[in-house]
């Protein structure tokens, strides 16, 4: 990393132009990932990454520019072609920078990258054998256990000087079941900001267990009918359906540019009174959580919607600028070859008090999405279409046979307004978000909730 010293001589070069800011993100980091098919390491792959982003504002226009080439020479030839792309000046601010010590809220005691191969191997072979063990159905099972450490340093012209590292562990497993004629897949990925001390209470054998029963749910589950019907979206990753649908369009990154459905919608209702949706940082050794945005700025928990009302947006500084508000901590990016932008942390719904039974009551014909799988978003006008990975179909007020091929159509505008039941049973997991500033990762979460309708696309004739 930079000294003081230099951090102070490379940004007062910055300020000899127009800019009204100067910004330098430094990155140390490592990155790993050892994958495993049945009971043989197919890859072990460690990534070691450095390097320098360099920014200029001036106003809301933004020149960016990034090395691995640490030495001064190459830094201050950056820094001259971002001067002359945004307006060279003899005169500018001398910057002194003040140290601001970050506190830690996620330790980690068990360092995954310093771990042995061995221990790290062990952890994924735990995994293979239970859900080998679970089923005879169980034909194949693959995993991958990743680890991250990222070292940054954060200095601007306003004086802020921060370092954080972050540390982060995840297990991901996949497990394939026969009935005779097809294979259905199942999985299971859970991760934290933590070491491997994760996997004391997030257990390899559960993670296994829980991919091959979902996959050996999937071969007596029989086609998905479509049609507009309530459903039922269980906890956890059903938070997906808010992060892509809704999330993104409370991002600075649209709201700014008017690209987004909530454009010029604060304090007002956009949702059914039922939903608070909170954006928080802050939560101890979460998956999306850090001590300090990309910008230095502290992390905070940021309450998006309180009991239907819009109550503010994710704001990064660019876009801040744009808009007239104060960033809200929310400026994140992959590594120091990306300029920031607003993105999401640990995003959730709220828990409520409605009980499954209350959402079941009633309900001839509609479905039950116990755990949702991919989809994509249209952030400009929130339309949506996201893949059910382990659905039911609910008959006259039950549960009953499970079926594939399930996806839920829609937008996220009018979700949000139909969600007439929320649970109490609140819990998050883990995914990896693509957007402008690159793949970061971030939680998603909710309690079991209840959409009055939506549209249900199938593959069963009817």
């Amino acid at each position: 990393m930079l000294s003081k010293t230099q951090l102070e001589r490379m940004l007062t070069r910055c300020m000899r132009s127009k800019a009204d800011f100067a910004e330098i993100f430094e990155e140390d980091g490592t990155s790993e990932a050892i994958s495993m098919l049945n009971d043989a390491v197919e890859d072990v792959n460690r990534v070691l990454r450095s390097g320098i982003g360099i920014r200029l504002y001036a106003g809301t226009r933004s020149v960016y520019g990034y090395t691995n080439v640490l030495d001064n020479a190459t830094l201050e030839e950056i820094i001259d072609d971002l001067r002359a792309a945004i307006g060279k000046e003899e005169q500018g601010k001398d910057v002194v920078l003040h140290p601001t010590p970050v506190k830690n809220n996620h330790p980690v005691a068990v360092d995954p990258v310093d771990a042995s191969l061995a221990e790290k191997v062990a952890l994924l072979d735990r995994a293979q054998k239970a859900a080998f063990a679970a089923s005879d159905q169980i034909e194949k099972v693959n995993g991958t256990l990743s680890a991250v450490r990222q070292h940054v340093q954060i200095a601007n012209s306003d004086g802020r000087l921060v370092q954080d590292t972050r540390i982060r562990t995840r297990m991901a497993c996949a497990a394939y079941a026969s009935d005779g004629t097809t294979l259905q897949s199942g999985t299971a990925s859970p991760g934290a900001s933590m070491g491997l001390e994760f996997f004391d209470t997030t257990t390899p054998e559960a993670i296994g267990q829980e991919a091959a029963r979902v996959a050996i749910v999937l071969t007596k589950a029989k086609p998905c009918p479509s049609g507009k019907m309530p459903v039922i979206i269980d906890n956890g990753f059903g938070g997906v359906i808010f992060h892509e649908a809704c999330g993104h369009s409370l991002e600075a990154t649209a709201v700014a540019k008017n690209q987004s459905v909530f454009c010029g919608k604060l304090g007002e209702r956009i949702a059914s009174e039922k939903v608070t949706a909170i954006d928080d940082g802050t939560i101890p050794n979460a998956w999306g959580s850090q001590n300090v945005d990309d910008e230095g700025n502290p992390q905070q928990k940021r309450v998006l919607i309180k009991d239907g009302i819009l109550q503010t947006y994710m704001v990064d500084t660019l876009n801040g600028r744009r808009m007239n508000m104060a960033s809200t901590g929310s400026s994140r990016r992959q590594s120091y070859k990306f300029e920031p932008t607003s993105r999401m942390s640990n995003t959730f719904l709220a828990a409520g008090t409605d009980s499954l039974e209350d959402m079941l009551d009633g309900v001839e014909k509609g479905l039950y999405a116990k755990k949702m799988g991919g989809g994509s978003v249209n952030p400009q006008t929130g339309e949506f279409n996201f893949a059910v990975q382990e659905g039911y179909l609910i008959e006259n007020g039950k549960i009953t046979d499970p079926v594939k091929g399930a996806s839920l159509i829609g937008n996220g505008k009018e979700i949000l307004m139909h969600i007439d039941m929320v649970g109490d049973n609140l819990s998050r997991s883990q995914g990896m978000c693509g957007s402008s500033s690159g793949s970061i990762p971030t939680d998603v979460g909710q309690p079991r909730i209840r959409v009055s309708k939506i549209t249900v696309g199938g593959t069963a004739n009817e």
